[in-house]
């Protein structure tokens, strides 16, 4: 079986949207917030949350890296 090409060509394009995805599910986690009475709960949307942001750093300097080359 032959492997695969290393095709990088639109990963600058699906790391975007992933950003914009990632965006989205902050903002839907963060209004869920008011729904919940849970401190536990809300504890553990808000870490998340931290660690979404954190993915997002990461997901454009990865863009930067696509975007040189």
């Amino acid at each position: 079986m032959k492997a695969n090409p290393d095709d990088r060509r639109d990963n600058a394009e699906k790391l975007k949207r992933m950003v914009k995805d990632t965006k989205q599910n902050i903002h839907d986690a963060e209004a869920s917030l008011e729904f919940t009475d849970s401190n536990l709960q809300k504890k553990a949307i808000k870490e998340k949350n931290q660690r979404r942001k954190q993915s997002i750093k990461a997901m454009k300097n990865e863009i930067k890296d696509e975007s040189k080359q």
